[in-house]
C-alpha cells in the first residue's frame, strides 16, 4: 500500500534496496547497471527503481538528506514495504589522517550528535552498528575490487555547518569520516529486526580542504557502487 512518501505497491520494490542520498544518484544507477529498469516512485522527487542486477531483483531509491528524511525513507521500505536489507551508497567527509580523497569507508558503526535515539526511551546510550553479513560481503567485494578502503566507526552529524568545529574531536578517537544519515538507518534495521550498511565514497577532507565536483558525487564514484551492487546480489 503506498504511504505518504512513496507511490509504490509493496511487489513493486526489492527485499534489497540501495539507498542513495541523491535521488539522481538512484536515477544513474538505474540506468547504467540495472536491467529492465522500472521507476516505481517519483513523490517529492525521490526517485525509486527497480530493475535486475546479474539476475537479482535489486531495488534503488533517494533517501534525501539530514537523519530525519532517511529516517522517514528507511522505515518505511523496513515496515511497510517488508525490505530486508538497505545498504547506504553515499559520500563522506574524511576525518582521520589516513582517509584520502575517493577513498571508501564501510561503516562498522555510527557515532552521532543526533536525538534521533531518544524515541527509544533507553536506559543508556544505544551504538548504532551495521549488520554483520552485510558487512563482511562488502570487505569482501571491496577486497577483490582492489579498492582502497577502509572500515570502522563514522560520525552522522545532524549539522552540515558546524559552528562548534568539533572534527578534530572525533578525530582523536578513531572516527574515519563524517556524514548525515548511518545512524538513523542503523536504528531502523536494528529496531525492525532487519539488515542495514553503509558505505561511502569520500568526496571531501574537510580538515585538509580538499574536495570533489558536484557532478563527480553524482555520477563517477562506481567503486562504492559496484560494492553495494555486489554485496546486494549475495543478499537478494
Amino acid at each position: 500500500m503506498p504511504t505518504p512518501h512513496n507511490s509504490a505497491e509493496k511487489k513493486d520494490i526489492a527485499k534489497t534496496v540501495l539507498m542513495p542520498g541523491d535521488p539522481l544518484r538512484a536515477k544513474f544507477i538505474a540506468e547504467h547497471y540495472l536491467e529492465f529498469p522500472v521507476c516505481y516512485n517519483e513523490v517529492r522527487g525521490m526517485l525509486g527503481y527497480t530493475g535486475f542486477y546479474k539476475g537479482c531483483k535489486i531495488s534503488v531509491q533517494g533517501s534525501g538528506m539530514g537523519v530525519p528524511s532517511i529516517g522517514i525513507y528507511s522505515w518505511e521500505l523496513f515496515n511497510e514495504y517488508d525490505v530486508d536489507n538497505i545498504i547506504r551508497i553515499g559520500t563522506a567527509g574524511a576525518i582521520a589522517d589516513n582517509v584520502r580523497l575517493r577513498d571508501i569507508v564501510i561503516a562498522m558503526s555510527a557515532s552521532t550528535n543526533s536525538a534521533y535515539a531518544s524515541q527509544y526511551r533507553l536506559p543508556g546510550t544505544y551504538a548504532p552498528t551495521a549488520s554483520w553479513g552485510l558487512l563482511s560481503e562488502a570487505v569482501k567485494n571491496a577486497k577483490q575490487q582492489g579498492c582502497n578502503f577502509h572500515v570502522g566507526n563514522i560520525f552522522t552529524s545532524d549539522t552540515f555547518y558546524d559552528d562548534a568545529q568539533s572534527l578534530a574531536k572525533w578525530q582523536k578517537m578513531g572516527v574515519l569520516a563524517i556524514e548525515m544519515e548511518t545512524a538513523a538507518l542503523y536504528m531502523n534495521a536494528a529496531r525492525a529486526g532487519k539488515n542495514a550498511l553503509g558505505i561511502f565514497t569520500v568526496s571531501d577532507c574537510p580538515l585538509k580542504e580538499l574536495s570533489t565536483s558536484a557532478e563527480e558525487r553524482q555520477t563517477s564514484f562506481r567503486d562504492m557502487m559496484e560494492i553495494a551492487l555486489e554485496t546486494a546480489t549475495a543478499n537478494a
